[in-house]
């Protein structure tokens, strides 16, 4: 028996991981994602988003201080969807993808509960630094009128604009910002 720790040690991955099902060819998932967003389109004739469906919630729980507030703001009477905002289609397509991950996680054996941290960082600044980021992807995709999905998959798909642009800027942040961050990977 070796008294050598795992090669995965204190980096927040599993032993037993080594169990579970290969991930999908990223070209047979963007192709399958494509056909999701075809045929949302088709059902629809909107494309894929998420930020709608927190939104009907955000409208949803303004409701509960009362109708006069809830009428002072245009945001949340966009969402009101006549008096019942958790209607909203979004929100199940949300509910949706959440179903559908736990599903493909459980089926593939991914399933547990971790900290997904390189070696070099404590999960408490892990957790941290993933709030924040979250926090910064939430208001960025408020004054953007819409999120990664919104702007980057239904905008590039109709070849909008500005989701062309939102991409550009996307993939320039990341390489611009992953020298300052990848200590906390590697």
């Amino acid at each position: 028996m070796s008294t050598l720790a795992h090669p995965h040690a204190g980096t927040g991955v599993r032993p037993e991981a080594a169990a579970a099902r290969p991930f999908m060819n990223p070209y047979l998932a963007g192709f399958l994602l494509g056909l999701v967003l075809l045929a949302t389109f088709a059902v629809t004739g909107r494309g894929l988003g998420a930020t709608a469906g927190f939104a009907a919630v955000a409208t949803a729980l303004a409701s509960s201080f009362g109708l006069e507030h809830l009428q002072a703001s245009l945001v949340h009477m966009k969402y009101w969807n006549e008096g019942a905002p958790l209607l909203n289609w979004t929100l199940f397509l949300l509910v949706g993808a959440v179903a559908g991950a736990a599903l493909s996680g459980w089926q593939a054996n991914r399933i547990h509960w971790s900290i997904e941290r390189g070696p070099n960082i404590t999960d408490g600044r892990r957790l941290l630094l993933a709030f924040v980021g979250g926090f910064i992807a939430a208001y960025g995709a408020k004054i953007a009128k819409g999120c990664t999905s919104g702007q980057a998959l239904t905008g590039s798909a109709v070849l909008n604009v500005s989701g062309l642009v939102f991409m550009g800027a996307v993939f320039v942040a990341a390489f611009a910002v992953a020298q300052l961050v990848r200590k906390e990977w590697l």
